[in-house]
């Protein structure tokens, strides 16, 4: 496959998920909805270094967020996920797996 047949949207989006904290956010979203604490617990990440890549995430449609109450939930949009593979994403332009 040429690079000009990779979507520059696909070529983002994989320049955001290159990023292991990123990744590592989907993987764990991959297990249903999470708010910003459970997710510092699972991740041992920071708060503010989490909200940081919870923001580019969203940014480029790969998490989606909503509030309950005082409460904000993040979980992957319908579009990325792919329950036909088990444990992938689809982004649209391609599938990554996670063993």
């Amino acid at each position: 496959m040429k690079a000009k047949d990779i979507s520059p949207t696909c070529a983002n989006k994989l320049k955001v998920l290159s990023d292991s904290t990123r990744l590592a956010v989907l993987e764990t979203l991959m297990s249903g909805p999470q708010n910003v604490g459970e997710l510092m617990e699972q991740l041992q990440v920071e708060q503010s270094l989490l909200s940081h890549h919870l923001a580019i995430l969203r940014n480029h449609e790969l998490v989606e967020a909503h509030r309950e109450g005082k409460t904000m939930i993040y979980q992957l949009p319908e579009s990325v996920t792919d329950s036909t593979i088990g444990k992938a994403i689809d982004l649209g332009c391609c599938k990554i797996s996670f063993d």
